[in-house]
């Protein structure tokens, strides 16, 4: 990967072999870093993305001034490491449909990528497309109509309607969001606006259409007026769009690709038969530690990844939280374990502990009350550092709701003792875990332990 100091391209751009929804920093700093890679390995074959914002035109505009490259700034504890990214040959407003529609009648796109977030798959509780939503309900008879779409799997189908018609061929679906089985997710909520619109375009989808799952795994902070400043030195450029990142970055995905696609395998992505044991051990080491340290780590006024990591009290506990969980992982545990203690130790990704408390409810069941539930089927005794989650959790709805889905507790929530906390907690995310009764002691134990409002000093006893 090379760097420059102008913004004109030395070589033709790659041509566009995927379409991608979502221009946003994840997408830049893992799909297209992984993407660029692939291009410079050496392989004949080069691979452009065309990117499509989700709502806003903004990002894309910015892009558009730059010719779509943009610097990445991996920052290690030991300095910063630009790098320019070609592999965005072309920047779209998303409500362009007939550019979107374009793109997928092509034979030589053989990939659509999304990172759209969990909300964008508009889901009921159970994983079905949700109807209610008057996105997906103007969606459906705009599409009926032959109209376009808003959300992201109207947009899917809108696209897949527009290759069928093409006779184009087959393709593969990729979701680079961070939720479990996303592939599936994708291909559920895309074949039940399908079957709304035209049952017989969701069976050619079904036909010609592979859903990939994957699991992405790269910290990328939001990038500030004083990281615009560093990349401007560094590179002697005027970058209004660049993307901050860590050294670290993982890629797994399980699913077919019939229509080809990079060599992603180039920058370190792996192609597996069974993606869940490299789900659950991100989830329950990588994710749910910065829950713990999140909530632990803000009741101590701390802001950062990096400042609770350093605190002895929620290192203590992450240790224990990592160690209940590797009791029960099928995938080794200490090596990625040693990754995390040297990602989180790094003081210079300014992980926001409050960006990542937001929307617990959502989060706890499958990064901490997933292992209790899986120690529980395995006869092991309930983990007392991820009930200490819950609790802190439970603690920091006290203090400020950042948490829409638990706003019914929150309201429950005041006046009550901690054994009564604990229960309508555990009722409200977790109705079905196994020995809950065991687990809500664990949790009652900790809300009545008084907690300090202030780090522990250096030296001293957590």
């Amino acid at each position: 990967m090379h760097d420059g100091t102008s913004w004109e391209r030395t070589e033709a751009p790659a041509p566009v072999r995927i379409v991608h929804l979502g221009l946003g920093a994840f997408a830049r700093a893992h799909l297209l870093w992984y993407t660029q890679a692939a291009n410079e390995s050496g392989t004949a074959e080069r691979w452009g993305v065309a990117a499509f914002t989700g709502r806003s035109a903004a990002a894309a505009q910015t892009l558009a001034r730059q010719d779509g490259r943009y610097t990445l700034l991996v920052r290690s504890p030991e300095g910063d490491a630009p790098t320019t990214i070609d592999a965005l040959v072309a920047v779209h407003d998303g409500a362009d449909a007939e550019a979107w529609r374009e793109y997928l009648r092509r034979p030589e796109v053989g990939v659509v990528t999304l990172t759209v977030t969990e909300a964008g798959y508009r889901r009921t509780p159970s994983g079905s497309l949700d109807r209610r939503d008057p996105d997906v309900a103007r969606d459906v008879v705009s599409l009926r109509a032959g109209g376009a779409a808003v959300t992201a799997p109207g947009r899917l189908v809108d696209g897949l309607r527009a290759r069928r018609a093409a006779g184009t061929g087959p393709v593969a679906v990729v979701s680079c969001d961070n939720l479990p089985h996303n592939g599936r997710v994708a291909s559920r909520v895309t074949l039940d606006l399908a079957s709304a619109v035209d049952p017989s375009l969701a069976a050619w989808i079904e036909e010609h259409v592979s859903f990939v799952s994957t699991m992405v795994d790269r910290i990328t902070p939001a990038t500030t007026e004083a990281d615009r400043a560093v990349v401007r030195k560094l590179t002697d450029r005027e970058d209004r769009s660049p993307v901050i990142t860590e050294p670290f970055s993982e890629w797994v995905l399980q699913g077919d690709f019939p229509a080809a696609r990079p060599r992603w395998e180039a920058a370190g992505a792996r192609f597996v038969e069974d993606l869940e044991p490299y789900e659950r051990r991100k989830l329950w080491l990588l994710n749910a530690g910065h829950s713990l340290l999140a909530y632990a780590g803000l009741a101590r006024g701390l802001t950062t990844v990096a400042e609770a990591f350093a605190d002895p009290s929620c290192r203590a506990e992450l240790e224990q939280l990592w160690s209940e969980a590797a009791d029960v992982l099928t995938l080794p545990a200490d090596d990625a374990t040693a990754a995390l203690r040297e990602r989180f130790a790094n003081a210079r990704i300014e992980h926001r502990l409050a960006q990542i408390a937001r929307d617990g409810s959502a989060k706890l069941p499958v990064r901490v009350l997933a292992v209790a539930q899986a120690r529980a089927v395995a006869g092991l005794p309930v983990g007392r550092a991820g009930a200490g989650v819950v609790a802190a959790w439970i603690d920091h709805l006290d203090a400020t709701v950042s948490d829409p889905g638990a706003a019914d507790l929150v309201a429950r929530l005041p006046g009550q003792g901690s054994s009564a906390r604990a229960v309508l907690a555990l009722d409200a995310i977790a109705p079905r875990l196994a020995r809950k009764d065991v687990y809500a002691r664990h949790v009652s134990e900790r809300l009545a332990v008084r907690r300090p409002t202030s780090p522990t000093p250096a030296g001293a006893r957590p």
